[in-house]
């Protein structure tokens, strides 16, 4: 199906934020290195090289335990686990966030149609939000609603669906959700709505 077709037959979208909109990595790898800079700073470590081994196993193992991976590998202070975690809170990044250009052009043709677009994301809503407002949103942020899952349903995002779907009086069968993977499948599907899974977006 193209991106014509997806909008020809739907009237409301639902976008996930992480690896949806944007690649979070980008997000990630740049508190590393704000992290790894007041490290430096503080502890008089070698900046280039906790940024390396922070991305070195960002990239092999995950985020799950990474401060702790880092603390044992540079010989930190557990103290500076809260530093760690308030910079991925409110950290101000170097540079923008960017939207996947596929995905920026999709939501371009969703507003020219005069769809709507809504925008759900789960996950510590001061860490979300500080994400939110440092992507570059070439000017279509004015013609998206944002939710929090952990706000509106307690983290459940097929709750959360639900009320979007019910506070904006939307008919389900008409109704995209765009998420990573099949367990987002599965939480639009739960709620009579369809499924659009990135990957295939970013093919369009």
């Amino acid at each position: 199906m193209s991106s014509n077709e997806y909008i020809n037959t739907h009237e409301a979208f639902i976008f996930e934020l992480d690896d949806v909109l944007y690649p979070e990595k980008d997000y990630l790898l740049q508190v590393y290195y704000l992290f790894a800079q007041f490290m430096e700073y503080t502890e008089q470590t070698d900046g280039a090289q906790m940024i390396h081994f922070m991305q070195d196993t960002y990239t092999r193992d995950g985020e799950a335990g990474l401060f702790a991976k880092t603390a044992v590998h540079f010989n930190l202070p557990e103290k500076y686990q809260s530093n760690y975690d308030l910079l991925h809170q409110n950290a101000r990044l170097p540079l923008k966030l960017l939207l996947f250009g596929s995905v920026l052009s999709f939501m371009q043709e969703i507003i020219a149609a005069g769809k709507r677009l809504f925008l759900l994301t789960n996950g510590d809503p001061e860490m979300q939000l500080n994400k939110i407002k440092q992507l570059e949103w070439n000017g279509i942020e004015q013609h998206i609603a944002v939710y929090f899952t952990e706000e509106i349903a307690k983290g459940s995002t097929p709750q959360a669906i639900e009320v979007i779907v019910n506070f904006n009086s939307l008919n389900p069968e008409k109704v995209i959700f765009i998420g990573k993977h099949g367990q987002d499948a599965a939480k639009a599907f739960s709620k009579g709505i369809n499924f659009l899974p990135i990957d295939k977006l970013l093919l369009l």
